[in-house]
């Protein structure tokens, strides 16, 4: 963790230290709904939801952060999972929030995941990217981590970099600078869409569906009453090399293209029936 001090923006900011937080599940989240289908266990260590014909089930984070790294691993629902959302995601409140979302939408037993990701910024969405997995995400818990600092946002899978968001303020797009967010998780029932278009449904004789966590890592601004704990300049703040770049190194931008060449399939940027009158402008 760095000490540094800040000036002043729109809030009044504090010295502080970058928080790197290394998870123990009971310091970092409350569990919030579900009704005892969330369960940390492991002193703390293993965090698990829990989806049958009642309920889903969910968490989210006891801070807010406001640019950072967040990793956490998860296995995923084994078997007939279709019409089952596990979702991944920060997000801030109000109807003008952002978020930024990972996902996975389950499938019949032996068809692939589907990773769903898309970025909110005041309130609007509309920016899907869906890719296959490379692996099994049922097999073994894998890392997924979202990068965002004010330049960028970057989606990773087990450290590979999967989609890149950038600050495309410049050309008129807006950008998720300003609102903190919380991390939130949810396993829950989306059978009307989430495999084929709704054509699959989910299978009750197969609950319950159950998703496991572990290992979450936040190297992260804080946000509390109003003030961040990374000051005005984050990147300034982080030993994580991620943050004193603004562009990916070439062999991250080799793996972007591997993954977006062989696993992506469906890219908002050239659904040409969505967008008849061309791509949003940050797709040019």
């Amino acid at each position: 963790m760095g000490l540094f001090c800040n000036g002043f923006s729109l809030f009044v900011m504090v010295c502080s230290m970058a928080v790197v937080a290394s998870g123990n599940f009971h310091q970092d989240f409350d569990l919030t709904w579900g009704d005892r289908r969330a369960k940390i266990f492991n002193g703390g260590q293993l965090l698990s939801l829990s989806l049958d014909k009642v309920s889903g089930s969910g968490f989210q984070s006891k801070k807010e952060y406001l640019f950072g790294r967040i990793d956490m691993q998860l296995k995923l629902v084994a078997g007939n999972s279709a019409g089952t959302v596990t979702a991944y995601y920060l997000s801030s409140q109000g109807p003008t929030h952002d978020e930024i979302d990972f996902e996975f939408l389950g499938n019949l037993s032996g068809d692939p995941y589907i990773l769903h990701t898309n970025v909110f910024t005041q309130g609007k969405g509309n920016r899907e990217q869906q890719f296959y997995l490379w692996f099994d995400p049922t097999r073994n818990f894998h890392t997924y981590s979202i990068i965002w600092n004010p330049q960028h946002i970057i989606f990773l899978v087990d450290s590979v970099p999967i989609r890149v968001f950038k600050n495309a303020e410049s050309i008129g797009v807006p950008f998720p600078k300003s609102q903190p967010m919380r991390i939130y998780s949810s396993l829950w029932n989306a059978d009307d869409w989430a495999t084929r278009g709704g054509l699959v449904k989910t299978d009750w004789t197969k609950a319950p569906f159950n998703a496991y966590y572990r290992n979450f890592k936040a190297n992260a601004c804080t946000w509390s009453y109003g003030a961040s704990s990374c000051g005005s300049k984050p990147s300034s703040a982080f030993s994580d090399g991620a943050w004193k770049t603004n562009e990916l190194d070439a062999p991250s931008r080799r793996r972007l293209r591997w993954v977006q060449k062989y696993f992506m399939i469906y890219n908002y940027c050239t659904d040409l029936r969505r967008f008849p009158q061309g791509p949003p402008p940050e797709c040019k």
